[in-house]
């Protein structure tokens, strides 16, 4: 039957098969393909509504096992007719993802070759094309595997979806089985969670809105999402979802489906609803609730798709006993000092967070994430945007003992050879107002040539003159600017980065490290984060990684279980001798206020530059805790929000880390450690060198000379911040290397030459270049370390 090889021919001509064998083979092939097709196509089955997901809970409990919070399943979908579902929101959808469903096969052949192509590439591949794709996907929730065999499925019950239901019914199934957002499958249910009524009842700019968030609530929902993912921050969904809404509206007009008068009332936003429903979620389980959601996202052990299906057991490290002590410290102070009838220009709009790390594991035992998180969203122990002032100095001490200070002979970048490992002996000068070197000895000067003056707190020198030289364990219990602003110059602005890194900050939080005031803290971790580092030194230089969830499991049995990793970031002697300057911050300097009798406490105060906020993060050998404070509206509709002045709040002249940030950590710690034996931090070893020990040589002033300065604005300059204009000066060869002290007749004493810039622990960057928008990503673009909102971590 088959004459092959070829009997009637030679040669290689018998190995050349005849026309009629291989259209033979071609009708054999596709007519079993096409047989195959038919099989596939009568096995599968058009899907049921009613069987489409719904969510179930999810169980959260306590680090004891008691059970916290069962949540996730209070939007359960519910069905509506196509009739209940306004035009706009059909035409919406129709307009911005399939704007031929009405036309189409409900198969989209280019789509479908993107995501095999992507799969044989090892890639994800995409989602649905056409509405009647993404019905079909959202319907065969049961198997959400990628891959070509579910892939193939999918197909042929598009294919038959297409050809035996009604468009209608398609675009009314898939309406009622899409997934929105905060626990929310379905149209009804979606307008119910983020307006409050019921789908019917959705305006133009409200379905708009909607069909915006069904691209992926984490980067559209207004509410934010940077537990999951920093980038979406409060801000910066909402600036996706306005400019998705619009482009959507604008399509519905060019389509026929909106009158141009009707699209014109449609230019904002609309109001959303408050993301948490469930009454349980008050006081500080819903922030508790985001960052263990958060946390298990990020183990890649279940999808935020999955998780918001429900059916998982999530076990916490959060303790409630300590979690309501914090509660407890922070309502104290509200009660007692904020009195926003009494004070309302100067009481409004605080805002404290709070996070408590055990050293020995990274376990975060308690947050404190706002008022109530039914209210006031974001989760100030997660993510904040404040600027962590004074309270970065202790990586610049880190980073001096752990690589040393730089040869002033040498190049720029050194090996560990050439540099010299600091002691906290070593002396650097306490002026205010002290001109600020380059590790050579040159003055530092940014791209216009104006060179950095950096005032201390209260723009006190601080030392005795002439020179102001003093130790750097006095610098930080007194919080020196101008003695760690310098160290930091010398070691390298770069190391500084990378001790801070090393610790256990992030580096996406941290501001631009091209300017001197990188060193006193214009970067703006999150309290979680600040909590953990701090513990790395309570731990001799070990580091471990903030967490929240110990073990996931569900119906099928253990999903996850987490492992504490070390690292060693700096060596026991380095982070022992920085434990030991700490301790007497709190002993004799600026953190007294968090004495605790009886135990050894190492911490630090930090407020930053037009007093907008203040912290306090410290530690015992068991505990380490961050306290943050600030002012800043949680009113949306509020353009342009920023960080407030805290000058006469809570009745106090100005607010320090040493005024409530401290009281709420003592009130806290000594209830989270009252049950606990006092420990003692280890003796630390001697370590490094004295530094500018030797007394600076007369400087030979040129009064001639005229200079331009800038003395370190902030990055939102008040009319009383200026900026003298002359040319920079020529450094006189008569200053040394070490002379931090020697202006060549320009630095004398506190005289600022009529420029003033703030009085606060920390001084941000020149005001000469631009300050961060309000946005991280932003701020971290700009090299002057200027603070921006949102800006999280993810514990």
């Amino acid at each position: 039957m088959i004459d092959y090889p070829r009997r009637d021919k030679d040669g290689w001509q018998r190995w050349v098969p005849s026309w009629k064998l291989v259209s033979g083979l071609c009708i054999a092939f596709f007519g079993t393909m096409v047989a195959a097709a038919g099989l596939a196509y009568s096995m599968v089955d058009v899907p049921v509504l009613d069987k489409t997901a719904t969510a179930q809970n999810n169980v959260y409990y306590w680090a004891d096992g008691s059970q916290m919070v069962a949540t996730g399943g209070e939007r359960n979908r519910q069905n509506v007719d196509l009739a209940q579902i306004p035009k706009e929101m059909r035409y919406a959808v129709i307009s911005q993802e399939n704007k031929t469903f009405y036309s189409d096969s409900g198969i989209d052949p280019k789509g479908i070759a993107r995501a095999v192509f992507n799969m044989a590439k090892g890639g994800e591949t995409q989602g649905g094309s056409t509405i009647t794709q993404q019905y079909v996907k959202n319907a065969m929730l049961n198997d959400q595997s990628q891959t070509i065999s579910r892939k193939v499925q999918e197909i042929f019950v598009s294919i038959k979806v297409g050809a035996e239901v009604k468009k209608d019914d398609i675009l009314e199934g898939y309406l009622n089985s899409a997934y929105y957002g905060r626990g929310a499958y379905g149209i009804q249910a979606a307008a119910r969670a983020y307006f409050n009524v019921d789908a019917v009842d959705l305006n133009a700019g409200q379905c708009a809105f909607l069909s915006a968030v069904l691209k992926g609530a984490t980067y559209y929902d207004p509410a934010g999402a940077t537990s999951i993912d920093t980038a979406a921050t409060p801000k910066a969904n909402a600036e996706r979802a306005q400019r998705q809404m619009q482009d959507t509206l604008n399509k519905m007009v060019e389509y026929g489906h909106l009158s141009q008068q009707e699209r014109a009332k449609y230019t904002d936003l609309p109001k959303v609803e408050n993301p948490r429903s469930n009454s349980q979620l008050g006081g500080q389980i819903g922030y508790l609730v985001d960052l263990a959601k958060a946390s298990v996202i990020k183990t890649g052990k279940v999808t935020q798709k999955q998780l918001e299906q429900g059916g998982y057991s999530i076990h916490t490290t959060f303790e409630k006993k300590k979690v309501d002590e914090l509660e407890a410290a922070v309502n104290k102070v509200y009660k007692e000092k904020i009195d926003p009838e009494k004070r309302p220009d100067k009481d409004t709009h605080v805002q404290f967070g709070g996070a408590s790390v055990d050293p020995e594991t990274g376990a975060i035992k308690a947050i404190y994430g706002g008022q109530d998180a039914t209210k006031h969203f974001t989760n100030n122990a997660d993510v904040t945007g404040a600027q962590v002032g004074s309270t970065f100095k202790p990586f610049v001490l880190a980073a001096a003992m752990k690589w040393g200070v730089r040869d002033p002979e040498g190049d720029e970048v050194q090996a560990q050879d050439e540099r010299t490992l600091v002691s906290p002996k070593s002396l650097y000068s306490g002026q205010n107002n002290l001109k600020i070197n380059n590790y050579d000895g040159t003055v530092w000067e940014n791209e216009k040539g104006e060179q950095w003056r950096q005032e201390n707190d209260g723009k006190e020198s601080v030392g005795t003159p002439p020179d102001y030289k003093i130790d750097l364990r006095m610098a930080m219990q007194k919080s020196v600017n101008s003695a760690f602003v310098q160290l930091g110059m010398d070691v390298g602005l770069d190391k500084v980065k990378e001790a801070a890194v090393d610790a256990g900050l992030l580096e996406g939080s941290l501001a631009g490290s091209g300017y001197p005031s990188f060193s006193i803290g214009v970067s703006d971790p999150s309290a979680i984060r600040m909590a953990g580092t701090y513990a790395t030194f309570a731990e001799s230089g070990k580091q471990r990684e903030p967490y929240s969830v110990t073990k996931v499991t569900n119906k099928d049995g253990t999903v996850y279980t987490h492992t504490v990793k070390t690292k060693q970031a700096f060596t026991a002697k380095v982070a022992d001798n920085v434990t030991d300057v700490l301790k007497t911050v709190v002993e004799e300097g600026t953190g007294k206020n968090a004495r605790l009798p009886g135990r050894e406490v190492a911490g630090k105060t930090g407020t930053t530059d037009g007093n907008k906020s203040a912290w306090f993060v410290g530690y015992t050998p068991q505990l380490s805790t961050a306290i943050s404070m600030f002012r800043y509206p949680d009113d949306e509709t509020i353009k342009n929000r920023t960080f407030l002045e805290m000058y006469g709040t809570g009745g106090e002249e100005e607010i320090h880390g040493a005024s409530f940030p401290s009281h709420i950590w003592k009130d806290y710690m000594e209830d989270a450690l009252k049950d606990t034996k006092p420990e003692k931090f280890p003796k630390p070893e001697p370590i490094g060198e004295v530094i500018n020990d030797t007394p600076p040589p007369s400087p030979s002033p040129s009064p001639s000379e005229t200079e331009k300065e800038t003395t370190s604005p902030s990055p939102s300059p008040s009319p009383s911040q200026s900026e003298t204009t002359a040319p920079p000066p020529s450094p006189s060869d008569t200053c040394g290397v070490w002379d931090l002290n020697c202006d060549n007749g320009d630095n004398g004493g506190n005289d600022t030459s009529g420029n003033d810039s703030g009085g606060s622990e920390t001084s941000p960057s020149p005001s000469t270049s631009p300050s961060g928008t309000g946005e991280e990503d932003d701020s971290r673009g700009n090299q002057n370390g200027g603070g921006g909102f949102i800006a999280g971590q993810n514990g």
